[in-house]
Parts: structure tokens; sequence; C-alpha cells
């Protein structure tokens, strides 16, 4: 599993308007160069993320993008879910093989026998697992998260000069 540039870009710009000192306004010119990509790019991921309400546009010249939401209410998974979508990670494609059948028949026989044969996909138990430990984890962590361990990390970096 692989995430995506845009998931990237995304995270990155929304730490970036979090930290922001100047009324949490950014122009898309100064994100997309803090970023090192394209301002029609960057558009395209600020528009998901807008759509969404994790971000808002103000408009005017001096306008840009701020958050939306408080940072500690970001939180990686709400971020992923937009750029990448709320798809499934796993999907069984095999629960007509003749293994998946041996196998279900199998365990059809050392539980109470009256009850009918469940077409479940035991890879697809454990896969399902996963992503829900995953997105427990994406979900625990927020923009917040990023922008107080960075703060932490320049305090220690400044405390030992």
């Amino acid at each position: 599993m692989q995430f995506s540039k845009s998931t990237d870009y995304a995270l990155h710009a929304l730490i970036h308007l979090g930290h922001s000192e100047r009324s949490n306004n950014v122009g898309i010119k100064e994100l997309s160069l803090s970023l090192g990509v394209s301002e029609s790019y960057l558009s395209k991921i600020m528009s998901k993320l807008r759509q969404d309400g994790i971000v808002r546009a103000v408009p005017g010249v001096k306008g840009g993008y701020e958050l939306a939401r408080a940072a500690d209410q970001i939180t990686f998974l709400d971020v992923i879910q937009v750029i990448e979508g709320r798809q499934q990670l796993f999907e069984c494609s095999n629960t007509s093989s003749r293994q998946h059948q041996l196998l279900a028949e199998e365990g059809a026989a050392q539980r109470d026998q009256k009850r009918p044969r469940e077409k479940v996909c035991l890879v697809e138990k454990v896969m399902d697992g996963a992503e829900q430990q995953l997105h427990q984890y994406l979900r625990e962590h927020t923009i917040q998260t990023i922008l107080d361990e960075a703060f932490k990390h320049c305090t220690r970096e400044a405390n030992k000069k």
C-alpha cells in the first residue's frame, strides 16, 4: 500500500496552514513555493480539501486558504480519505476457490453444523483487522500532533545551543 503524492502535499499544506502566523490565511503561490509543487496541481488538492470542509478559501487580493477546523480536529485519516477515497484497502477475490471452500467446510464442521455456511474469507478477515488498526492510528494523529512535535523538536534544539 502506498499513498499518493497528493496525500503528501495535502498533509504538508495543512501543516503549513496550521503553522501560519499571518491570521492563518496563506495564498496558493506561497503554499506551492513552500511545497515545491505547481500552483495548478496544489489548487486541485486544496479544492478537494475545501469541498470536504477541511480548509476554507478566503477570497480577495489578500485571499488564500485557512484551516476550516482547529488543527486538533483534522486527523490524518480525514485527509487521506479525502485525497485517496474511502474505499476498502483489501477485497477477497477468491471466495469461490476450491481451497476457500475446503477451509469454510472445515470451519463449519468444527462449529455448530446447523448454522448456514458463511462465505467468510479468512485472509480478508486478517486484512480487515489490519485496516482497522491503521485507521485507528491515523485517527489518533492530527495536524496539531505534528505541530506540537515540531515545536518540541525546535525547543530541544534551541536548548542545546
